[in-house]
């Protein structure tokens, strides 16, 4: 789920990670400084439409080293959210970069997620415009719950509960529907889709030549 971060400041007293709050936290999260950049799955792949595998090993260098490189691939593609099957990876998990619509910024990860959403006589559903670093270019409007809540693990096994209102609410639902197997195409009506398709045929290769100059620039 793409977003352009505000990168050139390097700290911020209005984030979460994990779900608390810190004083400090750096533009670029240590996870993608130690991480290496993997390739991003397309629409029509298959490992984006089948629903992903419960982690069930947790506390391991290479669960660790998964999420570093999902974090500097969200990076390097400018996105607020990357689910695993999104790097070709068919396991429970995401990670996030992303701000809620009162500017604070919330970081971390979370594997086997699962989601409170309001009922449908509390809920307010709010149509914003969505995209995806796997539909490369294009964005639509998809209706979502305005406040939901995920509850799941962190790499160490430890329960996490991680609540998120406006856009970051937003971007909870993205990636769960990733792991479900789910992109947001089809969450919309069948003109909607193919004018996504359409936008993404058109303005892909520019998007993965904005990819290539970042991760060039971050190698310098």
């Amino acid at each position: 789920m793409p977003v352009r971060h505000e990168h050139s400041r390097s700290v911020d007293r209005r984030v979460r990670v994990q779900g608390r709050p810190v004083d400090a936290y750096p533009a670029l999260p240590p996870e993608a400084k130690r991480g290496s950049v993997r390739n991003i799955t397309v629409v029509g792949e298959e490992v984006l439409g089948r629903p992903c595998r419960d982690v069930t090993e947790f506390g391991t260098p290479e669960l660790s080293a998964l999420i570093d490189d999902m974090f500097l691939t969200m990076h390097v593609a400018d996105g607020a959210g990357l689910a695993a099957n999104q790097i070709g990876i068919g396991l429970r998990l995401f990670v996030y970069d992303c701000p809620d619509d009162h500017g604070i910024r919330h970081v971390g990860h979370i594997i086997n997620p699962v989601l409170d959403v309001p009922g449908p006589d509390s809920r307010r559903l709010i149509d914003d415009l969505e995209g995806c670093l796997s539909v490369p270019g294009a964005t639509m409007t998809v209706p979502r719950t305005d406040r939901t809540i995920a509850r799941g693990f962190d790499k160490d096994g430890n329960p996490l509960v991680i609540e998120g209102t406006g856009y970051f609410a937003r971007c909870l639902q993205h990636e769960t529907d990733h792991l479900a197997g789910h992109t947001y195409l089809d969450r919309l009506p069948k003109r909607d889709r193919k004018d996504a398709l359409r936008q993404m045929q058109d303005r892909q290769e520019d998007v993965f030549t904005q990819r290539a100059n970042r991760a060039a620039r971050l190698n310098q």
